[in-house]
């Protein structure tokens, strides 16, 4: 299988490469001005990650011009870091993959612990030469859409997993405080299984190994040949659920709905169950957790 995780060290060895293409992606979009690592790029995930009008990924077109300025060609290989054990990494990751770019890889534990082992960061932003950035055509095999996720509802093939905090699982809460992004109802897409995202992840942000995270997910019924569909509140935290899935323990069809619950839970009519969670118990899933 491909190299999709590097260390903190390896990327400190590597920071120099003219191949390789650093990027910060984080859930707090002042970070980077604040100190990165030297040579990273900073992208914000509000306004190069998404379409800013439509809610939706970017085009390919934007994609294009957005890595292409900054001086990302589709031959580097992109390593992409960032804040909260690398949520918006990942789904820079899968927005990637999405559009074919071949070598892409997270570095194992984020911002965190670059900055827990004291390694070396700036506050220089980088000025590479522009380039031209070529995607491909979007993969939507990885990619979930409301209507699909609907129909999927009561076929045993299919498994749904609620990557959310347990509060956001039962509909205690809608949103995580001060978010944006909301929906008119709480609760869960029916038949899904709560797995907060953080059970993946140690306490220094480093994924957790192969072996747990199998247990962790086949405890739930997630199997690899179930078709797998990841959800949170707007793709971010699910997307590193599908990373672990799809590209840690090599589940041959896993789909992020980066809908989620803030479409699913704004749609007139749509299906919602509310009960408590029953399953949500060990790995730290009940501990507090920023969204």
């Amino acid at each position: 299988m491909q190299t999709v995780l590097v260390s903190t060290e390896w990327v400190q060895e590597h920071m120099s490469d003219p191949n390789i293409r650093l990027i910060e992606v984080d859930v707090d979009t002042t970070a980077y001005e604040q100190g990165h690592i030297p040579g990273a790029i900073g992208l914000n995930w509000q306004t190069q990650l998404q379409d800013p009008i439509r809610r939706d990924i970017p085009s390919k077109a934007q994609l294009e011009a957005t890595l292409g300025g900054l001086g990302v060609s589709d031959k580097h290989t992109i390593v992409l870091y960032g804040d909260n054990n690398n949520w918006f990494a990942a789904f820079a990751f899968w927005v990637l993959k999405i559009y074919g770019h071949e070598d892409v890889r997270l570095m194992d534990g984020g911002r965190k612990k670059w900055i827990a082992e004291g390694r070396p960061i700036t506050k220089e932003v980088p000025n590479y030469a522009p380039t031209e950035y070529r995607a491909k055509e979007p993969d939507l095999s990885l990619r979930a859409f409301f209507p699909q996720v609907l129909e999927s509802l009561n076929r045993p093939e299919v498994a749904l997993v609620d990557v959310r905090s347990p509060q956001e699982y039962t509909g205690e809460l809608i949103a995580p405080p001060g978010l944006m992004e909301t929906a008119q109802r709480g609760g869960h897409i029916p038949g899904a299984r709560n797995i907060p995202w953080v059970q993946a992840v140690r306490e220094d942000g480093t994924f957790k190994s192969p072996e747990e995270l199998r247990a962790l997910y086949e405890a739930q019924g997630i199997t690899p040949d179930k078709q797998v569909v990841a959800y949170c509140r707007i793709g971010e935290r699910s997307a590193h659920t599908w990373f672990v899935l799809k590209y840690l323990l090599g589940y041959p069809n896993v789909r992020n709905y980066d809908g989620s619950w803030t479409e699913w839970g704004n749609i007139v009519g749509t299906p919602i169950e509310r009960e408590t969670p029953t399953h949500t118990h060990s790995g730290g899933s009940a501990a507090p957790c920023p969204q």
